[in-house]
C-alpha cells in the first residue's frame, strides 16, 4: 500500500490540500473536493494510506503563493501519473506565466494537438495539481471565464490575484466567496 504525506493549509479562498509522495507533490486542491481527490488517487495507486507530513514540506510555499510571492509556486516538484497527452498538457500549463492566460485552443496548438482543444479542456479538468499546474490561467477563446474544478469565483479571485487580464461578465461578477 503506497503512503503518502498530507499537509493542510487556510487560504483566503479555502483550505488547500497538498498530498506528496516521495518524489514530489501527487495531489494539490481545494479541500472541499474530498471525492475528486479519493477518485484521482485511488485511480492511481489503488490502496493508499495518508499520514500526516511531519514537517511543512510545500505548505510554506503555497502561503507565499496566496500572501503575494507569485513565484513561490515554482520550487513545487510534482510527481504526475497520467496519459502521455495528459502529463504533456499538465505540464505546458506550469509555461504559462503568472499574470497571463491562454486559451483552450492555444494551449491545444502549444502542446502539438491544434485540434484537439476539447480534449485539452478534458485533461485540464482532471489536473491533480491545481494552482502549481496553473489550469486556472486557461480561459475562453474571447478572453472570459470558463469551467474550473475548484468554481469560477476561486478562477476569478486567483486570476485577479495574478494580475491577469480577462473578460469578467456581470453575470460570473456575481459570484462571491466567502
Amino acid at each position: 500500500m503506497q503512503q503518502l504525506t498530507i499537509e493542510q493549509i487556510a487560504t483566503p479562498i479555502g483550505a488547500v490540500v497538498i498530498i506528496s509522495s516521495p518524489q514530489g507533490v501527487v495531489y494539490l486542491d481545494f479541500g472541499d473536493n474530498q471525492a475528486r481527490c479519493q477518485r484521482l488517487l485511488s485511480q492511481r495507486y489503488g490502496q493508499f494510506a495518508l499520514i500526516p507530513a511531519s514537517q511543512n514540506l510545500w505548505a510554506d510555499a503555497v502561503a507565499s503563493y496566496f500572501a503575494g510571492d507569485l513565484r513561490a509556486l515554482d520550487v513545487i516538484t510534482v510527481d504526475l501519473a497520467g496519459s502521455e497527452f495528459q502529463c504533456k498538457v499538465w505540464l505546458a500549463l506550469r509555461e504559462i506565466g503568472v499574470g497571463q492566460t491562454m486559451s483552450y485552443g492555444e494551449l491545444a496548438a502549444k502542446v502539438g494537438t491544434p485540434s484537439a482543444a476539447r480534449a485539452v479542456g478534458m485533461t485540464n479538468g482532471q489536473n491533480p495539481i491545481s494552482l502549481v499546474l496553473p489550469c486556472h490561467r486557461v480561459i475562453g477563446a474571447n478572453k472570459s471565464l470558463t469551467g474550473y474544478a475548484g468554481g469560477l469565483e476561486r478562477k476569478r479571485w486567483l486570476l485577479r490575484h495574478e494580475g491577469a487580464q480577462f473578460k469578467d461578465t456581470p453575470a460570473q461578477a456575481s459570484f462571491e466567496l466567502v
